[in-house]
C-alpha cells in the first residue's frame, strides 16, 4: 500500500528542507510505502533550489517535483498534486511546520481497518502539545467549523485542519474549483454529499507559527471561508 503525500510550497526556503526530512523519517504502518509530490506555486524565493538539493541528497525518496510558472494558490497546487497522486491514500502537508509528519501513523488507522473513507486531524480534540497563539485565530476557526457544520449536518471539531487524509478515488473523484484558501471548506461541503461517506476525526498536535515566522492566512482569507462555505452548501 502507499501514501501519496502532497506538499504545496510558496516561498518556504527557510522551512522547505526541514519539512522535507521530516516527511522522509515519517515512519508508517509496516509494508506502507510513501510518495511526496512537490508542487511549487511559482516561488519568487530559494525554494526551488532547496528541493533540488534534497532531492540529490536522497536520490531513494520517492519525491515528484511540479511547478507552476505563476502563482496561482494553495488550492490550485492542491488540485495539480492530487491529480498526480498514485497511491491508496491522500494526504495534504503543509510546509510551514505547523504540522507534524510523525503523526500519519495516528491518521491512517481508521481507513487501514475499513472504517472510514476520509479523515481530518483536529488540532482541538485531546492530541499533543499545542503551541499557544492567536485568540481570535481560535474563535474564527471555530466559528467557520461551527457555520460549516450548519449546512453540512457534520459534527467536525476542526474544518479548517491541514491534515486531511482521504482514500485516492474519494478526493480525485471531486471536481474542485477553488484556487487559493478555500480549498478546506469546498472539499468538506462536496464530501459530505458523497453518498455513505465515513468521515473520522482524530487529535493531532499543532505546533503554529507567527506572522513573524512566516504564516501566511489571514483575515481575508476568513471572509472568503464564509463565502465557500455558504457557496459550495447553497448552491452546489
Amino acid at each position: 500500500m502507499k501514501l501519496s503525500i502532497v506538499l504545496p510550497v510558496f516561498n518556504e526556503e527557510h522551512f522547505i528542507e526541514s519539512i522535507l526530512e521530516r516527511v522522509r523519517q515519517a515512519g508508517l504502518p509496516a509494508g506502507m510505502e510513501k510518495e511526496l509530490i512537490v508542487v511549487n506555486d511559482a516561488s519568487t524565493d530559494g525554494t526551488e533550489r532547496a528541493v533540488e538539493v534534497f532531492r540529490n541528497a536522497h536520490p531513494g525518496m520517492p519525491i515528484l517535483y511540479l511547478k507552476h510558472e505563476k502563482n496561482k494558490g494553495k488550492g490550485a497546487a492542491l488540485h495539480t498534486g492530487i491529480r498526480q497522486a498514485t497511491g491508496d491514500f491522500v494526504i495534504i502537508q503543509d510546509a510551514d511546520l505547523e504540522y507534524d509528519p510523525r503523526e500519519y501513523k495516528r491518521l491512517l488507522p481508521p481507513l487501514l481497518e475499513g472504517v472510514a473513507d476520509v479523515v481530518y486531524g483536529s488540532r482541538f480534540m485531546g492530541g499533543g502539545p499545542h503551541r499557544v497563539l492567536f485568540f481570535w485565530h481560535s474563535i474564527g476557526n471555530r466559528f467557520l467549523t461551527s457555520l460549516s457544520n450548519a449546512f453540512t449536518n457534520l459534527n467536525l471539531t476542526d474544518m479548517e485542519t491541514c491534515y486531511k487524509l482521504f482514500r485516492r478515488e474519494v478526493i480525485q473523484g471531486l471536481d474542485l474549483c477553488e484556487q487559493r484558501f478555500g480549498f478546506e471548506p469546498e472539499v468538506t461541503a462536496k464530501i459530505s454529499r458523497i453518498p455513505g461517506v465515513r468521515i473520522y476525526e482524530v487529535g493531532i498536535s499543532y505546533y503554529g507559527r507567527t506572522y513573524a515566522e512566516g504564516k501566511k492566512i489571514n483575515w481575508q482569507d476568513g471572509l472568503h471561508a464564509i463565502f465557500c462555505i455558504l457557496k459550495y452548501n447553497l448552491f452546489p
